[in-house]
């Protein structure tokens, strides 16, 4: 019984941010918005694909039934006090120090949730799309991810997904490719 009763209120807790996120005056297009106009000033092709509510990558994953390895996650990092955009696949989580290297900082942190609400007032928390360039930030891809042919992101909602291939991504976001993500784990048979 109790584990229904916290589920109840976790949904309650993210219904309620979601109505206040849309409930704010938001000046301008929204993120998919945007990101369509780039797309077709730049001719790519791209899937939007609706989906069941997802808040982390992994359940992103499952929603769609892709593979993780072919979801890509944004972690927003401050690096020497810049904001700059790490990119990789759901199932994988950064490596700060080697992050650090690759970006060339001296200090380096993850950005808190009240800053991201602030560089991506067109996204649902936590839903940013992958394309820093739209913010003025530098982008990191992990290898890992760049080795996919397809890749998919969040198109700025927690409902809604970008399926694009992986050498157009590229082409749009020009980002660093390296090597900054944690070994996965194998689990146990």
């Amino acid at each position: 019984m109790r584990f229904r009763w916290m589920e109840y209120l976790r949904q309650m807790k993210e219904g309620w941010k979601l109505f206040l996120w849309k409930k704010q005056a938001r000046k301008g297009p929204t993120a998919l918005e945007r990101m369509k106009v780039l797309f077709e000033q730049e001719k790519v092709p791209y899937q939007l694909i609706s989906h069941p509510e997802a808040h982390t990558a992994p359940e992103l994953a499952m929603s769609i039934h892709a593979p993780g390895r072919e979801v890509a996650k944004v972690v927003i990092v401050q690096a020497d006090g810049e904001y700059v955009m790490a990119v990789l696949p759901a199932h994988r989580q950064i490596h700060l120090t080697r992050f650090a290297q690759v970006a060339g900082a001296r200090r380096i942190s993850l950005a808190e949730e009240g800053e991201i609400r602030k560089l991506f007032p067109d996204c649902e928390p936590g839903a940013m799309p992958p394309l820093g360039n739209l913010y003025g930030f530098s982008i990191y891809v992990e290898e890992s991810l760049a080795r996919e042919p397809v890749i998919f992101f969040a198109a700025g909602t927690h409902r809604e997904v970008i399926k694009m291939r992986f050498d157009d991504f590229q082409r749009l976001a020009r980002p660093t490719v390296a090597d900054f993500a944690l070994e996965t784990l194998k689990r146990a048979a």
